[in-house]
This record gives structure tokens, sequence and C-alpha cells, in this order.
């Protein structure tokens, strides 16, 4: 299949490009056929990078030939970390985040800290949950139309998440997704008890739920798009057909094919015709 370097950018006729034969621009995305491992010089990515426009080098393929799309949630397809926004509740959301953070960055054991932050939630009380969806969850920027551009072009999409599925299950009901996974809190009496139910999603629980779809869904590796933010989401970057990091850690951008810094999820669907 044929390589192109894509760019990314709300007004991409005013931008200053790299001087490429057969460069085309349309509204938002200019793209140039290029050889296999082709890569910018540090001083053309630098002068993207000033112009905040997005860029990679990934298959010349049309967004319809795609057959699934997994995504992370917190930070992902959400702007926020649930399980810290729950934390503020009881007074310790600097605590758990500051948890999170070191789990994000490949600091810490996924499973072990998970268990730790929700430890400290015990006593909690539920209305603290839907609080923060009421309240404080929002979609990342350009979502919805990529949601719509996946239910246009028959593309389905599978929200797995190392958070919870009291939020999961409520974002596949208000969006339509086809399939969610998550952790199960524990509750009793209205209180969160600090522990978790079932299987835990973690990194290799993620990439085998990308896997199990792949195949019940009968298509080949280059149809399954991934994107995640964290080290958690590196197995199933890496074991989708093109793995997609969004405003993320350093550590997944060394594992994804493509990685969007300045703009909305509305660009998943822009590295592709």
């Amino acid at each position: 299949m044929q390589s192109t370097l894509i760019f990314q950018h709300p007004d991409i006729a005013a931008c200053t490009l790299p001087d490429l034969p057969g460069l085309t621009r349309n509204t938002h995305t200019a793209r140039a056929a290029v050889a296999e491992g082709f890569a910018l010089q540090p001083s053309e990515q630098a002068q993207l990078r000033s112009q905040h426009i997005d860029h990679a080098v990934l298959p010349d393929m049309a967004f319809s030939e795609l057959g699934l799309i997994v995504s992370d949630m917190d930070s992902t397809l959400i702007t926020i970390e649930c399980i810290d926004e729950i934390a503020a509740g009881a007074g310790l959301k600097d605590q758990v985040a500051e948890i999170t953070e070191r789990s994000m960055r490949g600091e810490l054991d996924f499973e072990q800290s998970l268990r730790q932050r929700v430890g400290l939630l015990k006593g909690l009380d539920e209305k603290f949950l839907q609080d923060v969806y009421d309240h404080v969850l929002q979609l990342s920027p350009g979502a919805e139309y990529l949601l719509e551009e996946c239910k246009k072009h028959q593309v389905k999409f599978m929200l797995v998440s190392g958070g919870f599925t009291f939020f999961t299950e409520r974002l596949q009901k208000r969006l339509g997704l086809d399939y969610q996974y998550a952790n199960v809190l524990e509750t009793a009496d209205g209180k969160l008890t600090g522990r978790l139910l079932g299987r835990i999603i973690d990194a290799r629980a993620k990439a085998d739920l990308l896997i199990q779809h792949r195949t019940l869904l009968d298509l080949e590796k280059h149809q399954v798009l991934a994107m995640g933010d964290g080290a958690n989401d590196i197995p199933m970057l890496e074991e989708a057909g093109i793995g997609i990091a969004y405003r993320a850690k350093p550590k997944a951008q060394e594992h994804a094919d493509a990685s969007i810094h300045f703009h909305g999820l509305e660009a998943v669907r822009g590295w592709f015709r």
C-alpha cells in the first residue's frame, strides 16, 4: 500500500509547508505521496510545530476501508480522568491524580495503581459519580464529528477503558457506541467499597479485546485503528493496524503511527481520504 505524508491544520492553505512534489491541499489537509521510510528533516518538523500543524506518514486509505476504531476513554474520548474527578468529592484529588499521572507515564503497574486509587475512595457516596458525569465530564473536541463519520461509513466504534463502567455504559447509550468495556466499581448501600469486581481492564486486556473484536468482525489488521494517550494504551496501539496517540504522553507517542498534538478528534478522520 502506498504511503502518504499528511498535514492537518484548520486553514492549511495559509500554512507554509515543505516543498514536496505532487503536494495537494484541501480545506484542512495537505497530502503528498512518499516512499516507505520517508521522514521530514528536524528543521521542517520544527517549522510545522511552530504553525501547530499535525503531520504523519500513513497508508493511503479511505476512511471507509476501516472496520473498527478502538478508543481509550479518559483524556481521549473525554477530556477528564474520571477517577481524579471522583476523588475530588473525597478531598483526595491531588493524591489520586499523582498516582494517575505516574501510571500514565508507565512508572507504576496499572493494576496496582488502579486498586490503590480505588481503595482511597472507600466510603464515597455513589452520587459523586453521577455529579462527575452530569457536571464535569465533557467530550473531547471533534468526538461527535468522528462518531458521526463512523456511523456514516459503517465503522464500528469500541470504547475500552481502564476507568469505570459507570461512565462507559452511559456514554455508550448517549453516543450510540457499538461496544464498551471498563472496570466495575463495587458498591454497597450506595457507597463505594474501595474494591473492584471481575476482570481488570488493563493494557493487556485492551489489546486482547481489540484482537477479539477484529476476529469477530472478520477484519484485517490494517482495518483496525486504535487511539489513546497513555502507557496503558501502548499494547493496543501496537496491535492495531494504525495507532493514534491523542495529546499523549511521550511514551505512548513513541509507539504510535501518528500523533495528534494540536487538534481534536476530528483529526482522526483527517488522516484518511
